[in-house]
């Protein structure tokens, strides 16, 4: 599976293509990797020779310190990148099926998570409001668009999340959705440059004062949901909103049942580690209940 990565690196924006030990940077400007992959259309490599001509190169190891990566297509300015996704798309949560040709497409719940800067890297904290009813943690597929001039949407790979969130708010009032979702959301740098994986498999591990609290597996794979995924692709790019030209959208498309479903309680200072087994991705984050704002500020 080929990959691609973004970064910082004394200062100057690169892309790489692997996942080291060392690897090679290639410098780009912002905004360039997105509008390679308008260019390329599809193929891998125009892709690659288009981020990789003529740019000035340093070769580095990948846990050098002073190597800062970002989310995939990130754009420097704010709010020129989406995060959002689905719910309700798993297969478990409608009793195994599956959805089949000639059936009516209804869509799935849509939720909006916020801006593409809003994301979090792996090891940074991962805040949530001061007093959640109860937090899951969802390890998600992530798909990655880049819109054109014309708004139209390009497929450019997909990498993985969690999409933390306060399933207790939402469970206790539908209409809460909304606020359930306003917790950070942890993304993965690297961009697979393929299909939607239908297989993904992993373990989740939650750890408190550096202690196993709880732990269980996970599948997120398009062959663990109801919906087709180019269904859900295709209803959510009906909507002009997320159309508009140059925008970068980060979709996930829902998660396995979790550590909230087997009675666990995700508690202020407990760190979420991702092993995404499937992929020979994992990453860590912690959780960070945040306090109110002070009156009058």
């Amino acid at each position: 599976m080929s990959v691609l990565f973004e970064a910082v690196y004394e200062g100057h924006r690169y892309v790489g293509f692997d996942r080291g030990p060392a690897v090679t940077l290639h410098r780009v400007a912002d905004g360039q990797v997105a509008e390679a992959f308008v260019e390329a259309n599809g193929s891998a490599s125009a892709l690659r020779a288009s981020l990789t001509s003529g740019a000035k190169t340093v070769s580095v190891s990948i846990d050098d310190p002073g190597l800062r990566f970002l989310p995939p297509l990130l754009p420097a300015a704010s709010g020129n990148a989406l995060l959002s996704g689905f719910m309700g798309t798993h297969k478990k949560k409608w009793d195994g099926r599956t959805f089949a040709e000639g059936d009516e497409f209804v869509p799935p719940k849509w939720f909006f998570k916020g801006f593409g800067d809003w994301a979090r890297l792996p090891g940074e904290p991962l805040t949530v409001p001061a007093a959640p009813v109860a937090l899951i943690e969802e390890p998600e597929v992530l798909l990655v668009y880049v819109n054109d001039a014309d708004g139209y949407p390009h497929y450019a790979g997909y990498t993985f999340g969690n999409d933390l969130c306060d399933i207790g708010l939402h469970r206790k009032d539908n209409g809460y959705n909304p606020y359930c979702k306003l917790c950070d959301t942890a993304v993965a740098p690297w961009l697979f440059l393929d299909a939607p994986p239908r297989t993904v498999t992993g373990r989740v591990t939650i750890v408190r004062d550096g202690a196993t609290a709880w732990e269980g597996p996970f599948d997120c794979g398009a062959d663990a949901l109801y919906y087709r995924v180019r269904d859900m692709v295709e209803h959510l790019f009906s909507f002009p909103a997320v159309r508009r030209p140059g925008l970068v959208n980060y979709v996930l498309l829902g998660a396995d049942e979790a550590s909230f479903h087997d009675g666990f309680r995700i508690a202020d200072g407990d760190r979420i580690d991702i092993d995404v087994k499937s992929h020979d991705v994992a990453f860590s984050n912690e959780v960070r209940f945040t306090g109110p704002v002070p009156p009058g500020r």
